[in-house]
């Protein structure tokens, strides 16, 4: 099976790694890819935004499979051009993708398909944001209507700060804030059945404690020890499979990964947001617990082959991993400067990195090149012990002015 993974970011290391893993796939493509993938792939030039460019490329590399990583490229139409083309998409369409692209579709089908959620209001002038704060109080919770790379969303005790970023956004929903700790749980699916993943949780505040301004994700954990007993059944039941139902009742059948954000609140399980791509950095710590091929699993939901009573097979014990990001992240990270410390880090038992935001100067010297730089994962037979080896390999890196949280997968592993 030859693979094109459309991305450049952690999430697709990720995917190349696991995909790389797989016997079945014989050749692994990256579009465009990143100095990581560059080990263990073929990168190529290109804009994965373009349904030209893309389709063009998945023809002459005869792919068997095209697998979409980022959000961006998924509402630019890429899978819609891929299966006109024939070719087998890991990737929903544009318009099952809305389920991302638009906080206020997402609401109406989790609306229509009876699946609880936070109430909210969407919001387009001043005066209906006025009444939507009024009506739901604090912790205002106001989340960009469009994408946003996952920094879309605030969640404030101060008014003025959320009426700004809804005045900032434009077309808003603002809902009620959702108490409880935060899964993200991945489902597998092929436009009529869906088959989950491990959970894990991820962290996206910027720094320790929860403090800081929301980011992509500064960190992830998986299993979790905490979780109650038949959570992934009950979250297939009541979240995945009717969603999904509803999709394709639509006639917009959604293939792909559909991602779960949700609260365990004191009420019961409600949906925070849905993606429709693997999270990230959930993603890293997912597929490396993942002993299925990955290949031939995504492959059965492009071609809709996907068996609902299987589930996949998981290697024992824990993963974390740790995001090192660039002096300046969220609001403005600082790009060029070098990496040092790799090789070493890569010497760390049970430890190795992905590449998030990096690029390579005409020297060869490896430099950051976006606001979350690398993904350092660490294994262990205990989140305890996958912590320590994530955190060694983390000491090894040298970039200047970079921060990373310490305290990834630290209560878990505490108890």
């Amino acid at each position: 099976m030859r693979v094109l993974v459309l991305g450049s970011g952690g999430r697709e290391h990720a995917l190349a790694r696991a995909l790389h893993r797989d016997p079945a796939v014989t050749a692994v493509h990256c579009a465009p890819g990143n100095p990581g993938t560059a080990g263990i792939a073929d990168n190529h030039a290109l804009d994965p935004t373009d349904p030209t460019a893309v389709t063009e490329l998945a023809g002459r590399l005869r792919a068997d499979l095209v697998v979409v990583g980022p959000e961006a490229v998924l509402m630019a139409g890429v899978g819609d051009a891929l299966r006109r083309a024939g070719v087998p998409c890991f990737g929903p369409d544009r318009a099952a993708a809305r389920i991302e692209g638009s906080k206020a579709f997402a609401k109406e089908i989790m609306a229509a398909a009876r699946v609880p959620t936070a109430e909210a209001r969407v919001c387009e002038t001043s005066a209906q944001v006025d009444e939507a704060l009024d009506a739901f109080g604090p912790p205002f919770v106001v989340k960009d209507d469009g994408l946003a790379a996952g920094k879309g969303v605030v969640v404030t005790a101060d008014r003025e700060a959320a009426a700004a970023h809804a005045a900032a956004c434009g077309r808003v929903v603002i809902e009620e804030f959702l108490d409880g700790p935060e899964v993200s749980l991945f489902a597998l699916c092929d436009g009529e059945h869906a088959v989950p993943l491990l959970p894990a949780q991820d962290f996206k505040r910027a720094y320790d404690g929860d403090e800081g301004p929301n980011t992509g994700g500064m960190g992830a954990y998986t299993p979790l020890p905490w979780a109650p007993d038949g959570l992934v059944e009950e979250i297939m039941a009541t979240v995945v499979q009717p969603a999904v139902d509803e999709l394709r009742r639509r006639e917009t059948p959604y293939v792909g990964v559909l991602y779960a954000g949700l609260a365990l609140t004191s009420a019961g399980i409600r949906v925070v947001e849905f993606n429709a791509r693997f999270g990230d950095p959930e993603t890293q710590v997912v597929l490396d617990r993942l002993a299925t091929p990955l290949g031939t699993l995504l492959q059965s939901c492009a071609i809709g082959g996907l068996d609902p009573a299987f589930r996949p097979e998981w290697r024992p014990g824990a993963a974390v991993t740790v995001v090192v990001a660039a002096e300046g992240y969220p609001a403005a990270p600082v790009k060029g400067d070098e990496i040092t410390g790799l090789a070493e880090a890569a010497k760390v038992e049970g430890a190795y990195v992905l590449h998030a935001g990096t690029r390579t100067d005409p020297d060869g010297r490896l430099l950051s090149n976006g606001g979350r730089v690398l993904n350092v994962v660490g294994t262990g037979d205990s989140l305890a012990a996958a912590r320590a080896a994530a955190y060694a390999a983390v000491a090894e890196i040298g970039l200047r002015a970079s921060h990373h949280r310490t305290d990834i997968a630290l209560r878990a592993a505490t108890g």
